[in-house]
C-alpha cells in the first residue's frame, strides 16, 4: 500500500517542496502540465487581496493585547518623561521593557492583517501544481488561504469547511466567507461546507492537498486533535500532500502524522509574520 507524502516548509518561512524535473517526475505529472507561472511570479501575486478577512482570534484576542499595549505606552512615557532624574539604567530599562510589551499588537497586528498573506504565498507558490487538482483546507475561517488555493487552480477545486466560530476569527461567518471568494473572482472553483475538522464528509483519497492554519490548537482535548489529523490522513490521496501551520503542539503532530503513515514530515518555523511572531510551524 503506498504511503501518503507530507512536504512541508518547516520552522521559518521557508520554502516548499522541490522544483523543476525532480518535483515534476516526484508527483507523476509531466513538466508541461505543471503550472507555468514561476514561484517568484505567484509570490508576488497571491498576497494580494480584495476580501476582507477579519482578526485571527476574534475580538478576544485583541482584548488581550491591551494590557502589553497600555503597559508598554506607560513604561516608553515614564523613560522619555522630561525633569525627572533617574538613574540612565532605570530609563534604559523602562525604554527597553516598553518596546518589549508595544511590540507585541503592533506585531499581531502586523501578522492578521498583511503578514500571513506573504507567508501562505511563499507556502503555496512553491507548490508544484497543476491546476487540476482537489484541495481542502480544514477550518477556513473567512477563506483567505482557500482563495489563494483558488488562484492557483484555475481547472481545479477548492474546498473548505469550517464551523464558524467568532472566537477563532472575527465576523467569522458563511456569508462572510463566500463574500470574499466573490471578490477574489474565484467564487466559480470554490466551495464552502459546515463542519466539524473531526468528522470530515468527505469520502477516502479524495483530495490531492490538504491544508491547514491555526486550526488544530483550537481542539482543547488531545483525542480531538488526533482525531483531525487522522482525518487529514484519510481523505488525502496516496502520494497527496497535507500542510499544518499553527503556534504550538506541533511536536503532537508530528507524532500523529507519523503513526499514520506519512513520508518525508518535516517541521520549520515559519518566522515572525506569522502568529503575532510565534514559531508558526507547518
Amino acid at each position: 500500500m503506498e504511503k501518503k507524502r507530507l512536504v512541508t516548509p518547516a520552522r521559518a518561512g521557508g520554502i516548499i517542496g522541490k522544483h523543476g524535473e525532480k518535483a515534476g517526475k516526484r508527483l507523476g505529472y509531466p513538466l508541461t502540465e505543471m503550472n507555468a507561472e514561476s514561484p517568484e511570479g505567484l509570490r508576488a501575486r497571491l498576497p494580494s487581496h480584495r476580501g476582507r478577512y477579519g482578526i485571527d482570534g476574534g475580538w478576544g484576542s485583541v482584548r488581550g493585547l491591551l494590557l502589553p499595549a497600555g503597559a508598554g505606552i506607560l513604561l516608553l512615557g515614564l523613560s522619555l518623561l522630561p525633569g525627572v532624574a533617574k538613574p540612565l539604567f532605570q530609563r534604559l530599562l523602562e525604554l527597553v521593557g516598553g518596546a518589549a510589551l508595544l511590540q507585541m499588537p503592533l506585531r499581531f497586528f502586523y501578522s492578521t492583517m498583511r503578514g500571513k498573506f506573504f507567508v501562505w504565498a511563499e507556502l503555496l507558490s512553491t507548490l508544484p501544481l497543476r491546476g487540476k487538482e482537489r484541495a481542502l483546507e480544514m477550518g477556513c475561517g473567512r477563506a483567505a488561504v482557500l482563495a489563494m488555493l483558488g488562484k492557483r487552480l484555475p481547472e481545479g477545486r477548492a474546498v473548505g469547511i469550517e464551523l464558524w466560530r467568532t472566537e477563532d476569527q472575527s465576523e467569522n461567518s458563511f456569508e462572510s466567507a463566500r463574500a470574499n471568494l466573490v471578490a477574489e473572482g474565484v467564487a466559480d472553483r470554490c466551495e464552502l461546507h459546515t463542519g466539524d475538522i473531526r468528522a470530515l464528509p468527505s469520502p477516502d483519497a479524495s483530495f490531492d492537498l490538504v491544508v491547514r492554519k491555526l486550526a488544530i490548537h483550537n481542539i482543547p482535548d488531545w483525542d480531538g486533535r488526533k482525531q483531525a489529523i487522522g482525518e487529514a490522513v484519510r481523505v488525502l490521496k496516496p502520494g497527496g500532500r497535507l500542510l499544518i501551520a499553527d503556534i504550538h503542539r506541533t511536536e503532537e503532530y508530528l507524532q500523529r502524522l507519523e503513526e499514520a503513515g506519512m513520508l518525508h514530515v518535516r517541521l520549520r518555523p515559519l518566522g515572525w509574520r506569522f502568529g503575532c511572531g510565534f514559531l508558526g510551524v507547518t
